[in-house]
């Protein structure tokens, strides 16, 4: 027989907290996040250097910030980078990306999609091309499932 039956140690427990449909929201810390650097994406598109200005744009994500003013201004000017891409330097460009960044490009693109703007869907659907013979089915699986959106 056992020696202690009477304990109740095995009651403080919170098996809730192992549920996995339990959602609990996390710390956002994103109240300091202002997207990218707009006069700096600005300049660098003034110079011509578009691969830099790419890169510069998909830097500082506002994927944590609550705020829809920054991601409607930070989605804005990645569609203002995208846009003034060549055809042609398109697949060069998300070539030089990381998993990350053509994740986060492929985000932005699906975001423009929900608000087209003037001839925004053709060049859109250009980049969204090159972008999934980069990053593969798997990408569109990870932007369509993530919580976290820009």
């Amino acid at each position: 027989m056992s020696k202690n039956t009477v304990t109740d140690r095995f009651r403080k427990v919170d098996v809730d907290e192992y549920d996995e449909n339990k959602f609990v929201d996390e710390e956002d810390g994103g109240e300091n996040q202002c997207g990218p650097d707009e006069p700096e994406v600005d300049a660098l598109l003034r110079q011509g250097n578009m691969n830099a200005a790419l890169q510069a744009v998909l830097k500082n994500p506002p994927i944590n910030t609550k705020n829809q003013n920054v991601k409607e201004r930070a989605e804005g000017l990645v569609v203002k980078v995208l846009g003034s891409f060549k055809s042609s330097d398109i697949e060069k460009a998300v070539g030089s990306l990381d998993k990350v960044g053509v994740d986060l490009l492929m985000k932005y693109i699906y975001r423009g999609f929900e608000r087209p703007s003037d001839n925004s869907s053709a060049m859109l659907l250009q980049w969204h091309e090159k972008v999934l013979a980069v990053g593969g089915v798997g990408s569109i699986v990870r932007v369509l499932t993530a919580r976290k959106t820009v």
